[in-house]
């Protein structure tokens, strides 16, 4: 849904013009899985699926929220009765970024928003991200609060982390706020140090498929905050502030002092391990070796299977079947059980990579996935 249809929509729900209308898209991650709530390096960038709202500006203390993808009218709720983890339904996320905003001390004063998403949910391409950020981003220009993008990625991490109660990392938000058209994003997720690294694959006659799986997971469920407890164990018993500080070199020393500590030796392995494959892809990215990524791409995947266990079948068929019919790489994106993996692929061989993940996925009586290709885009902008 465009901007216009959006516009549209705002108008026949609140009987007036909206403000503005703005948009963010949802990301993919090159590779940098599971990293970025550990202090270290992850490489989304944006796809040209996007969350886009119509809003404008209240002063009685109200916030009006509708979506066009959800059957449940528009619902009212009170600026000063927003709590923490009080609300289980899709409003949590933009109500989420309204109290982050307030309780840093920023005027926000109420809005009527009306919402319209691209980005498949459930799918590991951070369709909460851009509900998120897209809200932030309108907000931040109506009550002119000067807010820089990565400030306003901060926000909405702290809405989700906090608000909704889903522990991720901050890379979903930065990606959304902060991609460029035809760039990858190579972030430190410690200081939030950006550089943006040239990534057109159609140039150099290769494409990135997403395969979206249609298993649907969600974050604030009891096995990724697992993960990240087990993070944040194996960094307390190595004395570390966060595993970003094992240096790869010392990896094989840092494991024998977790002794017996098996589950958090798998979780530290993968962790440190991942930190490397990054600024591997980063350096072959930039010296134009883009095909040399593709094993790359594949090692992450079987870290993320083998040691941090967040995989699932459907997964496993995706990344197998593709390799098996001639893909330069493959690996599952996102936080893991279920949601999408991506394929490196050259050109000509999208077509029958596509055929044959089909029909792998037929053999094996799952739902039929869905296939399209990654387009790096840019990040949340006003449009109207």
């Amino acid at each position: 849904m465009g901007a216009v249809e959006v516009r549209d929509g705002f108008t026949a729900l609140y009987g007036a013009e909206p403000e503005g209308v703005w948009s963010a898209p949802g990301r993919v991650n090159l590779i940098g899985e599971h990293t970025d709530y550990n202090d270290g390096f992850v490489m989304p960038f944006a796809l040209p699926h996007t969350a886009v709202a119509a809003v404008s500006r209240r002063t009685d203390g109200i916030l009006r929220l509708h979506s066009a993808d959800i059957d449940a009218g528009v619902v009212e709720l009170r600026l000063d009765a927003l709590r923490p983890q009080s609300d289980k339904e899709w409003t949590a996320y933009p109500a989420g970024v309204v109290w982050a905003l307030r309780e840093a001390g920023h005027p926000v004063t109420g809005a009527d928003i009306h919402l319209a998403s691209a980005v498949p949910a459930g799918a590991g391409l951070s369709s909460s991200a851009a509900l998120e950020v897209v809200v932030a981003l309108a907000l931040n220009d109506l009550y002119e609060l000067g807010l820089p993008p990565w400030r306003l990625a901060r926000l909405c991490q702290r809405a989700e982390n906090v608000y909704v109660g889903a522990p991720t990392g901050i890379m979903d938000q930065t990606a959304s706020a902060c991609c460029e058209d035809g760039h990858a994003l190579f972030l430190d997720t410690r200081d939030l140090a950006q550089r943006q690294i040239p990534f057109d694959l159609a140039a150099e006659g290769m494409r990135l498929l997403v395969v979206d799986t249609r298993v649907k997971h969600a974050h604030n469920e009891g096995e990724y905050g697992k993960r990240r407890a087990g993070c944040e164990k194996g960094a307390a018993l190595l004395g570390v502030d966060a595993l970003r500080d094992i240096a790869y070199d010392d990896l094989d020393a840092a494991l024998a002092r977790l002794g017996d500590e098996e589950e958090v030796r798998r979780l530290v392995r993968h962790v440190v391990t991942e930190d490397q494959r990054v600024e591997r892809v980063v350096a072959l990215l930039e010296s134009g070796d883009t095909r040399a990524i593709g094993p790359l791409l594949t090692a992450s995947h079987v870290s993320l299977r083998d040691d941090f266990r967040v995989s699932c079948p459907e997964l496993d068929l995706v990344v197998d079947t593709a390799l098996a019919a001639g893909a330069l790489g493959a690996r599952m994106t996102g936080g893991g059980f279920g949601g999408s993996a991506i394929v490196l692929a050259g050109a000509p061989d999208v077509d029958t990579l596509t055929k044959a993940v089909e029909e792998a996925f037929a053999a094996a009586g799952f739902t039929a996935p869905r296939v399209f290709e990654a387009v790096p885009s840019p990040g949340a902008r006003r449009i109207s």
